[in-house]
């Protein structure tokens, strides 16, 4: 899929290496063709990383996509230069009037607060009311799907004894669900976090579904009934060393991790991970951009706005 992009996005070169075609806005610009616009709200410190990673998984189609980053106003990156953000996100109010055909929420670092004290909370939770008029369909990660489901459905979070951190093996509970397309009946999922919702809690809402879970991971995918929300507990998006790099950092920081379950060869942290989930996450990202986005989205561009199509 050509993912359309400004041209200096340092994803640009990262994605070409790997032969991933991007296209940038210069060439995108003599094509007559209805691209997807797809808005990421970038929660996460390490912007660069995240950004290369979901646009990695968002390769895998013959979709032309128009990317939008997007930032939240109330909370200033402190891991990215400034230039970085004014180069290449908006924030809110420059896009509120605008409808996408899909948008992508990531996790946050800030799941041992409570909602309400995240600094950004009420901004974020204006963006997930907008979601509601002008987005077709919206992917949430991680903290972003906890956030999303408190905010939602009122379904609490909960504090666990130890952070879930390692590769999981997953089942799928929804088997027919277009999102699994391609699926082996057992998968692997990296998860990497402090925090979980409960299957009981969201067993009480009708409008939700679970869809995939992990033995010892708990819930994994959540989706409205409608397909218009899905809520990821896990990172398929994470790259084979994104793990280390986590526990790495916590061990420079003396607060003695445990080691991520099922990641390092023979739970050894001396030798190099191997990625065994790349395949289930890109179906993942391309079953959600085929069917539930493209396939599915109600709007039309014409004169450079959208309408919906009769």
């Amino acid at each position: 899929m050509p993912i359309k992009i400004q041209d200096d996005l340092p994803a640009k070169s990262i994605l070409e290496d790997e032969h991933i075609f991007v296209m940038t806005e210069t060439r995108a610009l003599s094509q007559d063709i209805r691209p997807l616009k797809i808005v990421i709200l970038n929660l996460m410190p390490t912007k660069i990383e995240t950004e290369t990673q979901i646009l990695r998984r968002l390769s895998n189609t013959p979709l032309q996509i128009e990317i939008t980053l997007l930032q939240t106003s109330t909370h200033v990156a402190k891991n990215v230069s400034e230039e970085h953000m004014i180069a290449f996100y908006q924030n809110f109010d420059q896009i509120k009037d605008e409808n996408y055909d899909g948008m992508i929420i990531t996790g946050a670092p800030v799941e041992m607060l409570p909602y309400e004290e995240v600094e950004y909370w009420d901004e974020l939770c204006e963006i997930m009311e907008w979601t509601k008029t002008h987005v077709h369909s919206t992917f949430h990660i991680c903290w972003g799907a906890q956030a999303a489901l408190y905010y939602h459905y009122g379904i609490p979070k909960y504090i666990l004894d130890k952070k879930v951190s390692g590769v999981f093996a997953h089942r799928l509970l929804n088997h027919k669900s277009r999102l699994f397309r391609g699926f082996d009946d057992t998968f692997y999922v990296p998860h990497s976090r402090h925090t979980e919702v409960r299957a009981e809690d969201i067993a009480k809402v009708p409008e939700l579904r679970i869809m995939a879970d992990s033995e010892e991971a708990g819930v994994y995918v959540v989706g409205s009934i409608d397909d218009s929300q899905f809520f990821i507990m896990g990172h398929s998006e994470y790259d084979a060393d994104t793990l280390a790099k986590e526990y790495f950092r916590d061990v420079d920081k003396g607060m003695n991790p445990e080691v991520p379950k099922h990641y390092f060869p023979d739970d050894d942290p001396t030798k190099k991970p191997q990625m065994y989930w790349r395949a289930h996450s890109q179906w993942l990202y391309s079953n959600w951009m085929n069917f539930f986005v493209y396939q599915t989205t109600p709007y039309e561009l014409k004169n450079g706005v959208f309408v919906p199509v009769d």
